[in-house]
């Protein structure tokens, strides 16, 4: 009975809470970062919000409340029970794509060696909360816009998925970690320097961190790529029959996907956890607080995009998935490979 407890039940319980307390900070830290996206010089779905952004996170909270207590509205025409399971599987797919992200050395809850396959993956199933909630509205604004996110999402998965190769042949990893402390040794210390920010991946493939930034707003359907969600055009979107507590569970997974994406651009171009320069003073900050500094610089950096670039064309939008970044991520392959190959580094 001890053996059973000490190598099932333990591991099992320790598991459930290091769950239990991503998934709350994960939800806790949506509301901060609306703050900057709420700030970006765009005007809010909600008037009551546009007038209250001078309270900092009050209207947040306001919302997180009306979320909770509204009753939900199911329309006439829908299929209720496809019309609700939408939500639980979109935010319940992108909540479980952070149990492989290692947020500093050991903080991971499943550090499995092909940590890359299993986000991707399950990245990739997202899509059908969106194409379930769209189908599922019986409107043609939600259809429309659940159509525009598919195809939206597929195409620049593409992308992603090279930009990843790329970096996999400079590490010869699927494990997340590794990829990490893979960026502890770069061009940097290649030309004698300590080690420090010049060695981390965003130098060496400075087109694919490009790509892969780009990519990242059009997966996760930011301006300027907010299509599926276009309000001068589609309203707002697959989720605009959506109301109380299901709308906050579209909105916290896509938040949640958000998060995953400057998660996965830290850990893959600006190395992870790892201090910007190796000396004693910086090396004695928690990894965690240097991971999530970065993570948050990333997503301000996705807010700002919001605040001076306008919004694509559909056109526009494919055309730059398949005309422009699939070609060059091809090319990249190829030319990492080579380069890899000729200078005896694979």
């Amino acid at each position: 009975m001890d053996s059973f407890v000490s190598t099932y039940v333990w591991p099992a319980a320790i598991m459930i809470g290091q769950s239990l307390l991503l998934l709350v900070a994960l939800r806790c830290s949506s509301p901060i970062f609306r703050l900057p996206t709420a700030r970006s010089g765009q005007p809010c779905r909600c008037a009551a919000v546009e007038r209250c952004r001078s309270l900092g996170s009050v209207p947040v909270l306001a919302d997180l409340l009306k979320f909770v207590f509204k009753e939900p509205v199911i329309p006439a025409g829908a299929n209720k029970g496809v019309f609700l399971l939408a939500p639980l599987v979109a935010v319940t797919l992108a909540l479980a794509t952070w149990a492989v992200v290692p947020l500093a050395d050991g903080w991971v809850i499943a550090n499995i060696n092909v940590g890359i396959l299993y986000i991707f993956a399950i990245s990739s199933l997202e899509v059908y909360g969106i194409i379930m909630g769209g189908w599922a509205s019986n409107s043609k604004y939600p259809f429309l816009g659940a159509l525009r996110s598919a195809a939206q999402m597929v195409s620049y998965e593409v992308s992603i998925g090279l930009v990843i190769v790329t970096v996999l042949l400079c590490v010869g990893s699927l494990n997340l970690t590794d990829i990490v402390y893979a960026q502890k040794d770069g061009l940097g210390t290649m030309v004698g320097l300590p080690n420090s920010f010049l060695d981390w991946h965003w130098l060496a493939l400075f087109p694919m961190f490009v790509i892969f930034f780009i990519s990242a707003l059009a997966e996760t359907n930011r301006p300027p790529f907010d299509l599926p969600e276009a309000e001068s055009e589609l309203v707002a979107g697959f989720m605009v029959e959506y109301g109380s507590t299901p709308y906050m569970m579209f909105m916290l997974g896509e938040y949640a996907a958000i998060c995953l994406m400057c998660a996965m651009t830290t850990i893959l171009f600006l190395g992870g956890w790892l201090p910007p320069v190796d000396v004693w003073f910086l090396n004695w900050v928690p990894g965690i607080i240097w991971f999530v500094l970065k993570a948050s610089m990333v997503f301000f950096m996705f807010a700002m995009v919001k605040a001076f670039v306008p919004r694509y064309r559909y056109d526009q939008l494919m055309r730059l998935g398949w005309k422009v970044f699939l070609p060059i991520s091809l090319a990249m392959v190829i030319i990492v490979a080579f380069v890899l190959k000729i200078m005896g580094w694979a």
